[in-house]
């Protein structure tokens, strides 16, 4: 197998790739080529063709490159590339390498073994720390801008060599399912040098027995044979695991020749001064492990982000540990929630007129989504599902609160008094746009639910659809919040007036429901509605409850006394006018709605 090397005059313009024997390759600056160097200038965009033979690669210039092909110190249109040889372009150097099948693990005993606790690499002191930190410190930046894993292979072993000064060789190595040994990336310190294949039996004891890194010393050789080494020019070689979640089990491979060491340490044996590189490697592998987990979090997070308020989420994040977030706590249960439903009025009107603008009007709705779900996060609730042009939220989950009802109904206040102040700004992205707001309160089953790579967290219950049907009842009451009983009792008793009002609007049996309900409406507070006053809404109250005693006549004449400006008192004044003022035989207090 053959892999061809680019280099360009900085370290990090840099790229390996594997070519198949048998395919042609374009070399080119244009991102369009299959071997891509956007760094080097002097490539025009599609500028030579490669072939790939099993031993060598057939290079030709491009008919439409303007610029030289430097292969042996001349000139060349076309040429034939062998193993460990180079040519350039501009500033960039590409060496083709080979790269020896991969074969048996050796069969060899090390001469030594060493295995390290981190407890007994603490002990040990960096001759060359100042080195060795600045290596340290460019590893988030190495993680965080490597856009492809291979792109990371690359970046990790460049560090490795940089932080060990003894060598000659580092790589990525990975135990796949049938603990086969694999290097998808390697580095030699001189690119002249060859491949080199790791120990199977060092990567197995470090990454899967011992779970520790070792260092293997092998007795210097001579020898020819594949078998007797992993290389027979090396004669040291440790490798350290790096703990990740999931099935993935990957090590940082590095090896040398004590010959290095021992003309630098005169007259030491040279494997102490190893202990140095296996400490800075086992601190390189704990910082992509602190990094990775931090990754993952970050990207747990931002998936609940969505859903849940920040007090959660915060709660969320102090309970993770080693193996991330705790989501038990998100997983379904039954819990008492106040379920609130949002839906977007005037959608319909508004797609008609915009037709020939559907994008617009995506924005628009986004915009109206955007502000029921800012409001439900704002109060501690968590956001359920989009269905179209309506916002489902739900409090009391996963954490149980009295304040649930409360804080659902502040957030519909909120939402409300939104649409409310810009529903006549005709420059507003939410003009003409009204809602329609359902809220109930009961016990259901809520939590995350999905896969995988795709979570979304819902309530499932009763009291879900009694929200829904809560929300399409405004329409027929005229009134843009709903409450079921439950919520209004708890409001009545925690919510101050400046913050919003109830009052009862009758009893009514929705349409395919078999138990009435009382429902209340949640009235802007005094600043908001100037024109309903606290005495209105008693005056109203009494009205409802001559209604349900079947004293139309009395409560005919409360409706009559509230503001025009108040729609509610319509549905029960139109339908006490329907039969003379006069309640019907057999009157039991309830209005049945004819449809949802």
């Amino acid at each position: 197998m053959l892999q061809l090397i680019a280099q360009g005059p900085q370290s990090r313009q840099r790229w390996r790739q594997t070519l198949v024997s048998g395919q042609m390759y374009s070399l080119g600056r244009s991102t369009d080529a299959d071997l891509p160097v956007p760094w080097e200038s002097y490539l025009s965009g599609q500028h030579a063709r490669l072939r790939v033979d099993d031993r060598l690669v057939e290079v030709r210039r491009d008919g439409s490159a303007t610029n030289p092909i430097f292969h042996d110190g001349a000139e060349h249109h076309h040429f034939d590339l062998l193993p460990n040889r180079s040519f350039t372009v501009g500033e960039t150097r590409f060496l083709l390498v080979a790269l020896e099948d991969s074969a048996p693990s050796p069969s060899e005993q090390p001469l030594e073994e060493f295995t390290f606790t981190r407890q007994q690499l603490q002990k040990v002191r960096f001759h060359d720390a100042d080195r060795r930190i600045e290596a340290l410190s460019r590893l988030p930046e190495v993680i965080a801008r490597a856009r492809t894993k291979d792109e990371l292979h690359t970046r990790l072993t460049n560090l490795l060599l940089a932080g060990v000064r003894y060598a000659d060789a580092a790589g990525i190595v990975q135990l796949d399912e049938h603990n086969r040994v694999r290097m998808p990336y390697w580095e030699r310190r001189r690119e002249t040098a060859g491949a080199f294949r790791p120990s199977s039996r060092l990567v197995s004891e470090a990454i899967q027995k011992l779970r520790r890194s070792v260092l293997h010393v092998w007795e210097t050789t001579t020898s020819t044979d594949p078998e007797y080494t992993a290389s027979a020019e090396f004669d040291w070689a440790f490798c350290t695991p790096v703990v990740t979640r999931g099935r993935e089990r990957w090590g940082l491979y590095v090896a040398g020749q004590l010959d290095t060491i021992l003309h630098a340490q005169t007259g030491q044996s040279g494997v102490p001064e190893l202990h140095g590189d296996i400490k800075f490697v086992e601190l390189l592998a704990e910082i992509i492990n602190s990094v990775w987990q931090l990754q993952r979090l970050e990207g747990n997070l931002s998936v609940l982000r969505q859903f849940l308020a920040p007090p959660i989420l915060d709660a969320i994040e102090r309970s993770a540990g080693e193996a991330g977030l705790n989501t038990e706590m998100l997983d379904p249960r039954e819990a008492d929630v106040t379920v609130m439903f949002c839906d977007l009025r005037g959608f319909s009107h508004q797609a008609e007129e915009s037709a020939d603008d559907l994008r617009g009007l995506l924005d628009r709705v986004s915009a109206a989504l955007e502000v029921m779900t800012q409001q439900i996060l704002r109060y501690g609730g968590v956001t359920g599902d989009f269905l179209g042009d309506a916002a489902l939220g739900f409090w009391g989950w996963p954490f149980a609160s009295e304040e649930a009802s409360v804080n659902a109904c502040r957030a519909a206040m909120g939402i409300w008094r939104t649409f409310e102040q810009t529903r006549a700004r005709s420059d507003h992205p939410l003009a003409n746009f009204e809602v329609g707001i359902g809220i109930a309160h009961g016990r259901a089953v809520a939590g995350k639910l999905g896969t995988r790579d795709m979570v979304k967290v819902t309530v499932f219950g009763p009291v879900v659809n009694l929200a829904s049907r809560l929300e399409t009842m405004t329409k027929q009451l005229r009134v843009p919040i709903l409450l079921d009983e439950a919520t209004a009792s708890s409001v009545r008793e925690r919510l101050p007036g400046s913050e919003g009002r109830t009052r009862r609007l009758g009893k009514v049996l929705p349409y395919g429901l078999e138990t009435p309900l009382v429902v209340s409406e949640l009235v802007p507070p005094l600043d908001d509605r100037p024109d309903l006053t606290d005495d209105h809404l008693r005056l109203y109250e009494e009205g409802v409850t001559h209604f349900l005693d079947g004293r139309w006549e009395e409560a005919y004449g409360c409706l009559h006394q509230m503001p025009p400006s108040d729609r509610a008192q319509d549905f029960l004044a139109m339908r006490i006018a329907q039969d003379n003022r006069r309640a019907p035989a057999g009157w039991d207090g309830v209005i049945r709605l004819p449809r949802k």
